[in-house]
């Protein structure tokens, strides 16, 4: 009987269709890079995975303590400051982690791409995951948060899921940019930390997107982040917080404008990731 022979050939400029197939395929390895992620971060720590819960515990304490006893920012309504500081901190936190994250993975998995072959969005897809985690675990501490201020959420927590969706998008569109970016320019590993310092500032985190003067709101919202953390203090803080419908809408804009661009610089360039990196 004559041997059946069996070609695979592996096309950089393959359809999107089947590129997610790909990505569906190679799942397996999603999951394996996310927990290998999980791991080493939390690899030989006293506290071990812990530290997901005490970084926004205390950034809140120091936010709180600068912006509402030193600076006397008033809250949203009649929300309590600390839970309207970790309300807008969560989304925040896994932005900053999961572009962060995305943003070097390629840099950090150089042997792996030069030796095997995988769909290469799978490095940035993994790192978020580990953010993502990261998110779920501080989430249990609002529980605490609300009974010990007696302030609890209404009906809106529905819409926590669409609004996580959204922080991630944000996090996954800069992301994919940059990490094709940093593939042929090192400079942005660089320039990184320090635009994540100032973005943190310019975002509500520690305040509220009220104290912004009306004709600035849309200027503002420019801020992939704005309308992403407004939405949650909306979800989170009951009938405390408005919702801004043109800031969230143009902050939105703003997330698919870049999610779609960091997207579209991904595929064209991953072709050339083995030979550049």
């Amino acid at each position: 009987m004559a041997e059946s022979l069996h070609e695979v050939r592996i096309l950089p400029d393959q359809p999107t269709r089947y590129y997610w197939r790909n990505l569906w395929l190679y799942r397996d390895l999603l999951w394996f890079l996310a927990w290998r992620d999980v791991l080493v971060r939390y690899k030989q720590t006293v506290m071990g995975i812990a530290w997901a819960i005490i970084r926004p515990l205390l950034t809140m304490l120091v936010f709180t303590a600068i912006f509402s006893l030193i600076a006397r920012m008033p809250s949203v309504g009649s929300a309590p400051y600390p839970i309207m500081v970790f309300a807008g901190l969560l989304p925040w936190s896994l932005f900053a982690n999961g572009f962060s994250g995305a943003a070097s993975s390629l840099i950090g998995n150089e042997s792996m791409i030069t030796k095997v072959y995988f769909p290469r969005m799978i490095l940035p897809l993994s790192s978020i995951s580990v953010s993502l985690l990261d998110f779920l675990i501080a989430t249990i501490l609002l529980v605490p948060l609300f009974f010990w201020f007696n302030f609890f959420p209404n009906w809106k927590v529905i819409s926590l899921p669409f609004l996580l969706i959204l922080a991630v998008c944000a996090a996954l569109g800069p992301g994919l940019l940059v990490a094709a970016l940093n593939i042929k320019y090192r400079d942005f590993r660089h320039i990184l930390p320090f635009v994540l310092q100032i973005g943190l500032y310019i975002s509500p985190v520690g305040y509220s997107s009220e104290l912004i003067p009306e004709r600035w709101r849309l200027l503002f919202s420019l801020n992939p982040m704005a309308g992403v953390i407004d939405g949650f203090r909306w979800a989170l803080l009951a009938d405390a917080s408005p919702f801004h419908w043109p800031a969230f809408l143009v902050s939105f804009a703003v997330n698919c404008v870049f999610l779609i661009a960091g997207f579209s610089y991904f595929r064209r360039s991953e072709k050339s990731f083995a030979d550049v990196i």
